[in-house]
């Protein structure tokens, strides 16, 4: 009776827990278009798209989402080139002290990064960069690199050596080799890579609360102003779903690469 009733169980239990899952999600929609605070045209509880309409007319939170942009761009543009020479020595070149090179970095990689903010704080000050949106951005790389170059190391060490001899033999110098062979070969894995440079960098507010003062907020600070003696629930609502787009968009437009990718990589 038990193992009739298994599939049924089964598939009640995901419906259980989809729909777990997705509710949350479903009244954060639905808020983000409904009024929450009594305006002089809209009464409370009514739909609007007023809240929407705000994200574009308040210049913070314009300003917040083009800095959280700014950020990733940023961080992608420096990390990833980076990253990939690093892991391919990683990879292809045994020399002294390698692997606790690499342990090392790793080992920095999960220190908690309100940890380094002190020394951080006076470096970018020595440079004059706080305050910036390069000096988030910059800090950010700090904890992408190693994580990066663990990733890609991953994938690299999936291509076969005998690639890169025959590259060589054919007179391709190492850079030639790494631009025209096996960035192709390991384009799933510079996808992971991006994607999580993307998550560190859109949600980390760590380095935006002690780095910045006026400029270079990012939408995760933007959102947490919003709360007050009297919030806007909905304007709220809408900030936080807007904010969730960019990485829903990136989600879609990169799936194949991110499918293969988790399934190749050993992330």
């Amino acid at each position: 009776m038990f193992i009739r009733a298994l599939p049924f169980l089964k598939a009640t239990a995901l419906l259980a827990f989809m729909v777990f899952t997705c509710l949350p999600l479903v009244q954060l929609t639905l808020l983000s278009f409904t009024a929450t605070l009594a305006t002089p045209n809209i009464d409370v509880g009514s739909l609007t798209l007023g809240n929407y309409r705000g994200i574009w007319t308040d210049p913070n939170l314009r300003s917040a989402f083009l800095n959280s942009i700014a950020y990733v761009l940023i961080n992608i543009c420096i990390t990833i080139p980076v990253a990939i020479p690093a892991a391919y020595a990683f990879s292809r070149i045994s020399f002294l002290g390698d692997k606790h090179l690499f342990l090392a970095f790793i080992a920095f990689r999960i220190t908690p990064p309100v940890v380094l903010t002190l020394p951080i704080f006076q470096l970018f000050s020595a440079l004059g960069i706080v305050n910036s949106t390069f000096g988030i951005a910059l800090a950010h790389c700090l904890f992408n690199v190693p994580i990066s170059i663990w990733i890609l190391q991953g994938f690299i060490s999936a291509v076969p050596k005998e690639m890169d001899e025959t590259a060589f033999i054919d007179g391709y110098s190492r850079p030639m080799f790494i631009w025209k062979f096996l960035l192709p070969q390991i384009a799933s894995g510079v996808a992971v890579t991006a994607f999580f440079c993307f998550m560190f960098s859109w949600v980390e507010v760590v380095f935006a609360r002690i780095l910045t003062t006026t400029n270079g907020k990012p939408i995760s600070m933007a959102i947490n102003a919003l709360f007050g003696f009297q919030t806007d629930i909905g304007l709220v609502m809408a900030v936080t779903l807007a904010s969730m787009l960019p990485g829903v968009v990136l989600l879609f437009s990169m799936r194949n690469h991110l499918s293969r990718g988790f399934k190749i990589g050993r992330v």
